[in-house]
């Protein structure tokens, strides 16, 4: 299993971007020291849920202040991006990072982002895939063109291709029997979050993913999961942790269903129907605990689906930046050894 730090760079506040920015950097130096494969980071606009619009930009940065971890995006939201443009820059951040780039994407959750961007929501997925047949052939071909439903392209060529050939490594978030599928047929690996979820989502997502690998024998066999973690030197000191990861969920679940409640970029953290209680979130929604405990509760993930990459979300909320170092080198060393390949 190779193991992956994730960064949302998300702030309670209307935080300085620099102290948001420098902390996301010396975290990726963190995870590089403690022997993690790659650290990766979000995309989101417009309010303190996420700092990062774009991903790219981050990795090279990143690249140029750490020497071989590998650089993701999780993920580029691809109906915000004009699929040459975005080719062009994966291929530039590749070349730039040395070849150590690796691409997350998605088709996005945030109607309040698309309203910004004057898109519609509806045409998410539809534009995700245009944009994604377009991408992979405009890194791998010469003298392609398109002619599709949101994007109609004349012969070309883009300079420069990537380092990494045919392309760096494709990996789509996914969840839906479809997605999985559109996935499958492109040859990507597939990405799928557990964040705030209880194992049976992820049983959910490994049966629609083994179903579309069933159709299509032929794409990769990388599955990735995302998952909140915090380690402690005790349970109950990582319990006491668990409200900053709350405060995320309910982040997400309320721009996810257009709910939100954002005022000069500010989103308001709003308790959602049905929400699970911080033992629930604890027990069953997170990999947190001591050591022995976050190693069992990962022993049962490994046991739900065949997972080859575990993208730890290390900060949440207003998480002391010491509660998660701890947390990330107590992870290093006393669980990434035992799942080690």
């Amino acid at each position: 299993m190779h193991f992956a730090a994730f960064y949302l760079a998300g702030s309670p506040q209307r935080e300085d971007p620099s102290a948001v920015l420098a902390r996301v950097l010396g975290y990726a130096r963190d995870a590089e020291a403690l022997g993690y494969d790659s650290v990766w980071f979000a995309e989101h606009h417009f309010s303190n849920y996420g700092y990062i619009p774009n991903p790219l930009l981050l990795a090279t940065h990143v690249a140029a202040e750490t020497e071989r971890i590998r650089l993701g995006t999780a993920v580029l939201v691809l109906p915000f991006w004009n699929p040459l443009r975005v080719a062009e820059d994966i291929a530039l951040t590749d070349q730039l990072t040395g070849g150590r780039l690796e691409v997350g994407v998605a088709r996005g959750y945030q109607p309040f982002e698309f309203r910004r961007f004057g898109l519609e929501y509806e045409e998410a997925r539809d534009r995700s895939d245009e944009t994604l047949t377009i991408l992979t052939r405009a890194l791998t071909e010469d003298g392609f063109s398109f002619d599709g439903r949101f994007h109609q392209i004349p012969e070309t060529t883009i300079f420069p291709k990537p380092l990494q050939r045919p392309h760096p490594p494709l990996w789509l978030a996914a969840h839906t029997p479809e997605s999985f599928l559109i996935g499958a047929r492109l040859g990507l690996r597939a990405l799928t979050t557990n964040s705030g979820r209880p194992l049976s989502v992820l049983e959910e997502g490994w049966a629609n993913y083994q179903a579309a690998r069933a159709r299509y024998p032929g794409a990769p066999p990388d599955f990735g999961v995302q998952a909140q973690v915090v380690v402690a030197p005790t349970d109950a000191e990582a319990r006491a942790e668990i409200e900053h990861f709350l405060y995320q969920t309910r982040q997400a679940t309320a721009l996810r269903h257009g709910r939100e409640h954002v005022v000069s970029g500010v989103s308001e953290p709003l308790p959602f129907e049905g929400e699970p209680g911080l033992d629930e979130m604890f027990e069953h929604r997170t990999l947190s605990g001591s050591p022995a405990t976050v190693r069992a509760k990962l022993e049962r993930y490994r046991d739900a689906c065949g997972m080859t990459m575990l993208s730890c979300v290390f900060h949440g909320g207003s998480m002391r930046p010491e509660t998660v170092r701890r947390s990330m080198r107590l992870f290093a060393e006393e669980v990434m050894p035992a799942f080690r390949d």
